[in-house]
């Protein structure tokens, strides 16, 4: 996200609850995070599962009914291409540049706190933020940063530690009701960019952006962001699309695909 293992916690915690995408401002490594992949929070307490029932097909299930054809990759992406849905069954990128090996799991310590992501820089588009960690509450509804934080991004600690083997999830807001967030220029974000992320126990790792998608939040590609990886892998979620003042929800969801490619520490 292998040899056969004890369950994890997010083997045991929410089986098969699926992304909502709903990350209202902000928009595994093991196999259990494709079962776990929970409905976001956007703010306003609602996450809406991908499970639950339509008024109609979405744009993506018609494109895969044949109503249009739809990459069988994830794009590129770039600063004013348009970004477009793969299908849903078309797997993540491939790597930009040749990748490392991932970092191996820490062994639990006796008093010694396990390593977390604790910053996150993307160069291109001047992103240098705190990472908090964010989980799924009582609904099983995975929050988001506090919008009174707009700069900070939040870590799903039940995904893998960024650079560990499997595909670590960060999300953040792309606007709040004072203006742009963190994340406001993540779509610009184009296949070669690098991403850094900077972990508690000193390691430092770089990923490089493979492709990047916008994808409806009515057809979030569940199995494409969580399904399991055979390396290190990064994905970065935020907004976009039309944002609809009156449910405070935009349509869409960008979400950045990136691979380990440098690691020290």
């Amino acid at each position: 996200m292998e040899e056969p293992q004890q369950k994890t916690p997010m083997q045991r915690a929410l089986p098969g609850l699926l992304i909502a995408g709903s990350l209202g401002g902000v928009g595994l490594v093991m196999v259990s995070l494709l079962s776990l992949a929970p409905p976001v929070d956007d703010g306003s307490g609602a996450g809406v599962p991908l499970a639950a029932p339509q008024n109609g097909p979405s744009t993506v299930e018609m494109a895969n009914a044949g109503a249009f054809v739809l990459p069988p990759t994830v794009g590129p992406g770039g600063k004013d291409v348009p970004l477009t849905p793969a299908r849903l069954d078309a797997p993540p990128p491939l790597a930009a540049v040749p990748v490392v090996p991932a970092i191996p799991k820490a062994k639990p310590k006796a008093g010694k706190p396990a390593p977390r992501p604790t910053r996150i820089k993307i160069p291109k588009i001047k992103v240098n933020a705190p990472i908090g960690s964010v989980t799924v509450n009582k609904k099983g509804v995975l929050g988001t940063p506090p919008l009174s934080k707009p700069n900070q991004t939040g870590w799903y600690k039940l995904s893998p530690v960024p650079g560990e083997l499997g595909p670590a999830v960060i999300n953040g807001h792309v606007s709040t009701r004072s203006g742009p967030a963190v994340f406001d220029r993540l779509r610009e974000l184009a296949k070669g960019d690098q991403i850094y992320v900077y972990r508690s126990d000193g390691k430092v790792t770089r990923f490089t952006v493979s492709g990047i998608e916008q994808a409806s939040k009515n057809s979030f590609p569940t199995k494409r962001v969580y399904g399991n990886t055979s390396n290190s892998q990064l994905r970065l979620i935020t907004c976009g699309g039309v944002y609809n003042k009156t449910t405070h929800h935009y349509t869409d969801n960008i979400v950045v695909y990136a691979t380990l490619s440098k690691k020290k520490g």
